[in-house]
């Protein structure tokens, strides 16, 4: 985990995850702390041409909202989904609760999320997760496969990483770190 970095998403290839790997990897992201085991989060997997469909609908959809676009900027969106192999949403689904605030419901989605990467990482492919500008429009969501309550965690890149991650600046963890002392004042 030391080691752990995001590939960029244009460096994933094929191969994408078996689908024995892809089993063996979401049920390594729902191992997480699940306060009321109420299971607050879903994954959709999105893959072959399912990710050319959804690009061309995010095209379209980004013109709708901005206007006639320039080519590359076309080509960006018609993309979004088809750059790395696979890709798995991870979605905040929201659940009734007295007890357990909402905010902690979505973290619970946020662990599965990051187990994920790692396991994904473990089986020894690059990750990346990304949220966009989708993710806060509602046609947006409609698009990728979200309930109108659902909201998106991230979006993970998976594939073969075709080159090493870029490190960068981590932070200083001693900077992070404080003894309890007393409650906090002013």
């Amino acid at each position: 985990m030391l080691a752990r970095k995001s590939t960029p998403i244009q460096d994933m290839g094929a191969p994408a995850p078996s689908d024995a790997d892809i089993e063996t990897i979401l049920t390594a992201a729902s191992r997480v702390p699940d306060h009321g085991r109420l299971t607050p989060w879903r994954f959709i997997v999105y893959r072959g041409e399912a990710r050319e469909q959804i690009g061309a609908a995010l095209a379209a959809l980004a013109e709708q909202r901005e206007g006639p676009l320039p080519e590359m900027r076309l080509e960006k969106e018609r993309t979004r989904f088809s750059r790395a192999p696979l890709v798995i949403g991870v979605v905040f689904v929201p659940k009734k609760n007295t007890t357990i605030p909402e905010w902690e419901l979505f973290l619970s989605g946020g662990m599965a999320a990051m187990n994920l990467m790692i396991a994904a990482n473990a089986l020894g492919f690059g990750t990346n997760l990304i949220t966009n500008w989708y993710s806060d429009d509602a046609e947006g969501r409609r698009i990728l496969g979200l309930a109108p309550d659902e909201r998106v965690i991230g979006f993970v890149h998976v594939g073969t990483a075709t080159g090493e991650a870029p490190e960068r600046p981590r932070p200083d963890v001693a900077s992070l770190i404080s003894t309890y002392r007393a409650p906090w004042e002013e």
